[in-house]
């Protein structure tokens, strides 16, 4: 494991930002790619199935989904992926105009709908309206190669893309993120994280929350004063 301290920088400093293209079109798709791929590194994949193992496994930055698609269509897609605890924002795609269509793709879990054919203009500015809404432009906490980001309880693994944390855990490391420099005691986590009536032993349960979502050394403990964050 590399020995990098952590620290806050703007999310602006990395590289082409991951997308995952699931269209099966032979013409539309690979159009696609090519016109997206002068802002996005694109995957392109062209059935459902593919999609959402795609999805589940990639650390993608937003999804483009086509609703009908051979094998699962696109709204099973979304579904899967929302039920694995996927939170990368989704732009279904569809041919299907009626308003009871739309629906169902966002009851699903889609974040925004576009109706085809549409203007490249417009995909691209939907598109970074998601990144914004989503949180892609706030700053990032960096922690050996774990990316925190704070105001929407993401954590990006460096091995399994995205871990979304409970309020609390969001909270809890947030505090330690602040005072990364510090270790603090189990005495004040608790006074400033959690509800009145607590005991310290709850602290040192969502600790264990986080490791199990992350990694053992993202929280370091110091023997005897309590928790700080970790070097990984």
């Amino acid at each position: 494991m590399s020995q990098t301290a952590p620290m806050a920088r703007p999310a602006q400093g990395r590289t082409t930002p991951p997308l995952l293209l699931v269209e099966d079109d032979p013409e539309l798709g690979p159009l696609m790619a090519e016109v997206l791929g002068e802002d996005y590194a694109v995957t392109l994949v062209g059935d459902g199935d593919a999609g959402l193992e795609a999805g589940r496994l990639g650390d993608f930055e937003a999804i483009v989904l086509d609703r009908r698609l051979p094998g699962r269509d696109g709204v099973d897609v979304v579904r899967g992926l929302r039920r694995a605890g996927v939170v990368t924002p989704v732009l279904m795609l569809t041919a299907l105009g009626a308003v009871s269509d739309r629906v169902e793709g966002l009851d699903a879990g889609a974040d925004d709908y576009l109706v085809k054919p549409f203007d490249f203009a417009e995909l691209s500015a939907r598109l970074r309206a998601l990144r914004r809404v989503h949180g892609e432009d706030e700053d990032v906490v960096y922690i050996g190669d774990w990316e925190f980001r704070p105001a929407n309880r993401l954590i990006n693994s460096p091995y399994e893309g995205r871990k979304v944390l409970t309020e609390t855990e969001a909270h809890l490391l947030s505090l330690l993120a602040q005072h990364a420099d510090e270790t603090l005691s189990r005495e004040r986590i608790l006074r400033e994280v959690f509800p009145v009536g607590d005991s310290v032993g709850t602290v040192d349960t969502y600790v264990h929350y986080i490791r199990r979502k992350t990694e053992r050394d993202i929280i370091t403990t110091v023997r005897g004063r309590g928790y700080r964050l970790g070097q990984i």
